[in-house]
């Protein structure tokens, strides 16, 4: 451990909730932690460890048996993320760990995931009428903006080259304005002579787009555009434009019957997670009332 760091005496298991944290928040192993990142990872660690610790000595963590297979498994999937068997064990002892405290660690998660997943079966089912008010309730979730199928010619604007100089594309762009003649059927024609938008290949083509993901300028003109009309002359941080509007969809709302097994979906996620909340809430003031006047840590059951 880097000289910077608090000599906090640790078990194995907590070096593992270290590790992690590390691992997730700076891509780094404990002893590449600067001072602040290690006293960073290390109040993450003492939080998840200790509710860890909480939860498998639980009464519900009693009923559940993890099995060995399981925890090989576990094992393995580290492990195989190493080149060399030697390379894991080293990165292990640097870490503060070996092969049998990781098993114990990787059984602790194992069977902290499990409780905390048999918790969650505990909410009531999700009703038709929840899913109903929720649809109700929330219709802006359900609104399918308007969107517009386009495609455009542009002209660039560069006065590095002669040809691209503002007055040459301005005569250019407007050159091929007048050919098109506001004629739609020869847009994909023109776009692929003229264009100079790699669109170009494919007849100028912007695909389909709702408000929000086009320049400012385009968006304006495009959404104002009737079905097969052709823009007039619109600049753009890129250069001049013209715009053909080839489809509109009108915004509309999701109906209930297609978004009922999303909002099935999401009332029960939340669900399972008001559950959680709440058994763990009971579960810390349990544990508070039991070891009023006491700092001692749950004691945790052995890996069988």
């Amino acid at each position: 451990m880097n000289g910077q760091h608090n000599p906090i005496e640790r078990s194995a298991e907590f070096n593992y909730h270290l590790l992690r944290n590390a691992l997730e928040n700076f891509s780094k192993n404990i002893a590449e932690l600067d001072a602040a990142e290690y006293q960073q990872a290390f109040a993450k660690a003492e939080k998840t460890f200790t509710l860890e610790s909480l939860v498998i000595a639980s009464p519900e963590a009693q009923a559940i048996v993890i099995p060995q297979t399981e925890v090989d498994s576990a094992v393995q999937a580290v492990s195989a993320r190493y080149p060399e068997e030697a390379d894991f064990i080293a990165d292990l002892s640097n870490n503060g760990l070996d092969v049998v405290s990781l098993r114990s660690a990787l059984y602790r998660e194992l069977l902290f995931n499990a409780v905390m997943q048999s918790v969650s079966t505990q909410h009531p089912a999700v009703s038709d009428l929840d899913v109903h008010l929720f649809y109700e309730m929330n219709h802006e979730r359900f609104e399918e903006p308007e969107q517009r199928s386009a495609s455009h010619i542009l002209i660039t604007i560069n006065a590095d080259f002669p040809e691209n100089a503002r007055a040459a594309a301005t005569a250019r762009i407007n050159e091929i304005a007048q050919k098109l003649d506001g004629r739609p059927n020869r847009f994909k024609d023109f776009a692929k002579r003229y264009s100079e938008c790699p669109t170009a290949m494919d007849g100028g083509k912007l695909g389909t787009v709702k408000r929000g993901q086009l320049y400012a300028e385009l968006e304006t003109t495009l959404f104002n555009l009737e079905e097969k009309e052709i823009s007039p002359v619109v600049e753009s941080e890129l250069g001049f434009h013209l715009l053909l509007c080839e489809k509109i969809k009108p915004a509309k709302r999701i109906p209930l019957s297609k978004a009922a097994p999303k909002i099935r979906e999401t009332l029960e996620l939340r669900g399972r997670r008001n559950c959680q909340k709440a058994w763990l809430a009971q579960l810390k003031e349990r544990y508070s009332s039991q070891n009023a006047g006491t700092a001692s840590t749950p004691s945790m059951p052995a890996l069988t």
